[in-house]
């Protein structure tokens, strides 16, 4: 893994949001769109730990994959609760 796979996730990332069809309803545009971009955070995050070596910078990718993690699962839950799958 390395830059490339960085920059893989944005633009994986990107592509999603920007093919999203937009409902016309903040709130659930929000949630998809917060959710897409998490899981870009999650994804570069993952590359961070497999091939970075800082100490400090592989502890916030960890941090970020845990905190993008429980905020994917709330937005999951708002999406299920209003009847939209989020997968």
């Amino acid at each position: 893994m390395n830059g490339m796979d960085l920059m893989a996730a944005m633009t994986k990332m990107r592509s999603q949001m920007d093919a999203m069809k937009m409902s016309g309803n903040v709130d659930e545009d929000f949630a998809m769109m917060m959710r897409m971009h998490h899981q870009g955070a999650i994804d570069m995050a993952k590359t961070e730990l497999a091939s970075g070596k800082d100490p400090e910078l592989r502890k916030m990718a960890q941090k970020t994959i845990d905190d993008q993690t429980r905020e994917i699962e709330k937005l999951d839950k708002w999406m299920a609760k209003k009847g939209h799958s989020m997968k």
